[in-house]
């Protein structure tokens, strides 16, 4: 069926504009001579192409519908076949439909999901087929959505816990840029006049009047040091080093750097009981889980890890070099899988860090407050104090 356009009258003689759905334009004319349109013209509609992203909550939900769909014993086809007719979007329905079309043309689900990796989340194809292998997909797409509901659970602490800095901050610059362009001003003015000049002032008052006559002064130059920041990472995010250096300098950061660090090893430990679920051999395992972390020095370290462990080393002498992987994360790997309980572990290692980033995510907002509150204080006091003294100075003479 395809949709065309048309340009018709009513009996009435009112012109009418819209589309038809036909297998061809003659079907179309038809179709409308029968609900008694003239037809002034018609043609076939342009293709709008859907939209390409695909939330992240409408993920979970389809990936959780299909493994309910497997676990009912329905082959894998003709499940996606009914999540297509049911998405809730037509580039969702379309994604669907375009996997289903490459299996049913002999494509095993790996390569139907290669072909659109970026639409889906890392791993998503391994994980199918591993699940497909060993029997267990129903199980390995529920271990998947566990992965990708902490996984958004810790970058969503990880953001509220940046952006909590960023507003405070944000409002006391807004209350004392308020103090120094207009309070301070207008007591400027009256106290100079008092005092016959700048050189009877105190000292305390000349500071904080000459700083209310540059303060916009001031923050043209924050700006001008925040753009040179901003090009700063965006020129370092270009390549593989520069982003370890970044990332690097970031985790130096007291607080925010174990925040991040902490959110970088859930979900490392989150992907590494997945793979390990999946039959993944403990190299590959570490491989890409570390990708699956976004992070550049984690993928590093990995890699070196990787190719220590084939090479006949043990994890945790492998490992020995490591600084993002700490000696508990690779211990519980180690003691896991001597007694073949490592996807518990990994499990536990995930939820662990996930809840020491919640740890550190209201361990920041606690302190950053009430230094944020002393710092507003200190500066409105000092102002107050700044701008009474010379009145002060002059009721004391004056006795």
């Amino acid at each position: 069926m395809a949709t065309f356009e048309y340009n018709a009258l009513t009996s009435s003689g009112r012109l009418m504009k819209g589309t038809i759905e036909a297998s061809s334009p003659e079907q179309a004319s038809q179709m409308l001579t029968e609900m008694k349109l003239t037809i002034n013209e018609i043609s076939k509609a342009k293709d709008k192409g859907p939209k390409t992203s695909i939330g992240r909550n409408e993920f979970l939900l389809f990936n959780q519908q299909l493994a309910s769909i497997t676990k009912a014993g329905i082959p894998l086809e003709k499940g996606l076949r009914e999540l297509a007719s049911d998405a809730g979007s037509t580039a969702m329905k379309k994604l669907i439909s375009d996997v289903a079309d490459d299996l049913e043309a002999g494509d095993n689900i790996e390569q139907a999901i290669a072909k659109r990796q970026k639409k889906f989340p890392s791993l998503y194809g391994l994980i199918l087929k591993a699940g497909i292998q060993t029997g267990r997909l129903s199980e390995m797409l529920t271990s998947l959505n566990r992965h990708l509901e902490i996984g958004i659970r810790t970058r969503r602490i990880i953001g509220e816990a940046f952006c909590y800095p960023i507003v405070v901050i944000s409002i006391v610059a807004i209350i004392i840029t308020f103090l120094f362009s207009m309070v301070i001003p207008s007591f400027a003015e009256i106290l100079l006049d008092m005092s016959g000049g700048e050189a009877q002032l105190p000292h305390l008052t000349n500071v904080f009047i000459t700083m209310a006559e540059n303060v916009w002064q001031f923050w043209g130059v924050v700006l001008l040091l925040l753009i040179v920041v901003a090009v700063i990472f965006i020129l370092l995010s270009g390549s593989a080093q520069g982003r370890r250096f970044k990332e690097a300098m970031f985790l130096k950061l007291p607080i925010l750097g174990r925040l991040y660090h902490n959110g970088i090893l859930a979900r490392m430990a989150e992907a590494m009981a997945m793979l390990a679920g999946a039959g993944t051999d403990m190299p590959t395992c570490i491989r890409l889980s570390a990708g699956a972390t976004g992070s550049e020095k984690t993928i590093q370290e990995c890699e070196i890890l990787a190719s220590e462990i084939e090479n006949g080393s043990m994890i945790l002498e492998a490992g020995q070099f490591s600084r993002m992987i700490p000696r508990l994360f690779l211990y519980s790997i180690q003691l896991g899988s001597q007694r073949n309980e490592l996807q518990d572990n990994l499990y536990s290692l995930g939820e662990m860090y996930t809840e020491q980033t919640q740890y550190l995510q209201v361990r920041l907002q606690s302190i950053l407050l009430p230094v944020m509150i002393i710092f507003l204080g200190v500066i409105v006091g000092l102002t107050v104090l700044a701008m009474f003294l010379p009145m002060i100075k002059m009721v004391t003479v004056m006795m």
